[in-house]
């Protein structure tokens, strides 16, 4: 019998999928400290994983039962794919199943910046029962997403869908991507009536410089520092639902600072132990956990991809 690792935990189909294929899935997670130890004991011979466990050159090496890694998600940042590929170990993700629920938080990021529920619901609490008309007065300032331009830094999958959630709220759309010269959106009306958009990719400096939101969705780099910020509009609105340090933070804080940035929102960070303290505080960010693919729905999705890809690489 196969045995198969899901070191970062697996769906309960995706499981039932593999088991009823005659694989024996282990779902226990074990430490990164302990796991070749673990992978050679066992002799498992696929290692499914998530964000939290790191495939290096040194577990590779000291694996030889391996034949196949699987990453639930898009991002490979935490896995030596290339090192993998030189051994003869397979590696695959599943990167549409969680397009759409990304593209919803950034979505839901944007609503909470243009009307600072964010702050609101910080403050409330403390103040509300004292200070409630001043509070009216203070979060009364906020805008409408729709008539805006939203800028969409990285043109895959994930932008594409931030597209069609953007568009269907009125919003004017730039993208930049140096590997896609245009694409295009189907956006899905009253559950049958379809509407396909052509959308161009343009230069950066244009979509810096033209944007009231700016998502970035890319799979790493550093890609918004104080050089960037500057060729952008006043009172500017930043997400990063993609990798920490994308957005420099120290950048970011002083965008705020100046007021160049009115208001940005974070699910991704550069230190994710640890975020720093100032990030957490800050009445301007809005925060999310790196949540942005973790809905039943995409957990599903994954969990089912990636039992078809393992299935169809192991047997």
């Amino acid at each position: 019998m196969k045995k198969i690792l899901a070191n970062d935990g697996m769906e309960e189909d995706a499981i039932r999928m593999l088991e009823k294929e005659g694989f024996m899935v282990a779902t226990e997670k074990v430490p990164q400290d302990e796991l070749v130890e673990i992978i050679n004991a066992e002799d498992f011979v696929a290692l499914v994983v998530r964000s939290a466990t790191r495939v290096d050159k040194a577990l590779i090496d000291a694996c030889p039962s391996l034949r196949l890694i699987a990453r639930g998600g898009v991002g490979m940042d935490n896995i030596d794919v290339e090192h993998a590929k030189a051994k003869n170990i397979q590696v695959v993700n599943t990167p549409a199943a969680s397009s759409l629920s990304v593209a919803e938080l950034v979505m839901g990021h944007i609503f909470t910046m243009a009307r600072s529920l964010d702050d609101s619901n910080r403050v409330m609490p403390v103040k509300g029962h004292a200070e409630f008309a001043q509070l009216k007065k203070k979060y009364s300032k906020g805008t409408e997403v729709s008539g805006k331009t939203l800028g969409i830094i990285g043109f895959g999958r994930i932008g594409q869908c931030i597209a069609k959630l953007g568009l269907g709220v009125g919003m004017n759309i730039l993208a930049y991507d140096p590997f896609i010269p245009e694409a295009e959106v189907e956006i899905l009306l009253n559950g049958s009536q379809k509407v396909k958009i052509n959308i161009k990719t343009c230069p950066m400096d244009e979509l810096l410089a033209k944007s009231d939101f700016i998502s970035l969705n890319v799979p790493g780099g550093k890609i918004i520092t104080h050089k960037e910020i500057k060729k952008m509009k006043q009172g500017v609105m930043l997400v990063n639902a993609s990798r920490g340090g994308v957005i420099e933070e120290q950048a970011l804080l002083d965008g705020l600072k100046s007021g160049h940035i009115a208001h940005a929102a974070l699910d991704v960070f550069e230190d994710e132990k640890s975020p720093r303290q100032e990030i957490l505080h800050h009445h301007k960010i809005s925060l999310t956990p790196h949540i942005a693919g973790s809905t039943e729905e995409a957990q599903q999705r994954i969990g089912r991809e990636l039992a078809e890809k393992i299935i169809h690489f192991l047997k």
